[in-house]
């Protein structure tokens, strides 16, 4: 057997009106404030869909802006061009090179999905909103019109102090590290093999305390010989010379 409803509160006639009352009264006390535009620019927030922008270098022609777009308002041209190879022997390769990229902002509803699903960050929303046209045909903006777009796109905004890095710094970086190691490695092997070397050219003393020295062979040119560490005594002096 089904559970009896509790029981509903009465509800006080009129109280509705009441509370429309309410926030007239309370919006009436207040001050209005007139936005005097166009001689002063409004505070738009940082995420103002106002108008897109094209970053053409890093388009790639992949057409999916274009395909994902549920208006159909973007129309993208381009052809193929044969990019000779990077290394001797290698083969050629084909790239698409765009010659069209074009928005129709008359039909644009501003869903923001072609800047979503660009791979390759070449779309951007800028928050300028006065492009307003007489005629409906000048609301199609070609790509120079978007790429001028571009110098209006406000700097991302700064990460959160405890956010992940993101993984593009971070394998930039892990790489730059491995390089670092690398030379690291690289210097200390050569100081070895430096040091090495100039132990070997010095001369090694031998168990009677003479040091090997070099000595010139006047028929081959080679340097060697030994030198002794102990003064060597002094030749006595012939009588003769005195007497002479």
């Amino acid at each position: 057997m089904a559970e009896p409803l509790p029981p509903t509160r009465s509800r006080i006639p009129g109280s509705g009106l009441a509370k429309g009352l309410a926030v007239t009264l309370r919006t009436m006390t207040k001050k209005t404030v007139t936005a005097q535009y166009p001689d002063v620019q409004p505070e738009l927030p940082p995420r103002s869909r106002g108008v897109i922008g094209l970053f053409e270098e890093n388009c790639t022609v992949c057409m999916l802006c274009a395909r994902e777009c549920p208006d159909w308002c973007i129309y993208i041209d381009s052809h193929k061009e044969t990019v000779p190879p990077a290394a001797p022997g290698g083969r050629e390769r084909s790239r698409n090179v765009l010659d069209r990229f074009a928005i129709d902002f008359s039909l644009c509803m501003y869903c923001g999905i072609c800047i979503e699903v660009c791979p390759f960050d070449a779309l951007f929303w800028s928050p300028e909103f006065e492009y307003a046209e007489t005629d409906i045909h000048e609301l199609t903006h070609e790509r120079d019109k978007l790429r001028e777009w571009m110098w209006t796109v406000p700097a991302p905004p700064a990460l959160d102090p405890g956010a992940e890095e993101p993984k593009e710094l971070a394998a930039a970086r892990k790489t730059a590290d491995k390089f670092a190691a690398e030379a690291a490695t690289a210097a200390e092997a050569a100081e070895f093999a430096a040091q090495t070397a100039e132990q070997a050219a010095q001369p090694e003393p031998s168990a009677d305390g003479t040091t090997t020295g070099p000595t010139t062979d006047e028929t081959t040119g080679t340097t060697s010989g030994t030198t002794s560490d102990t003064p060597e005594p002094s030749k006595p002096s012939d009588p003769q010379d005195g007497a002479s």
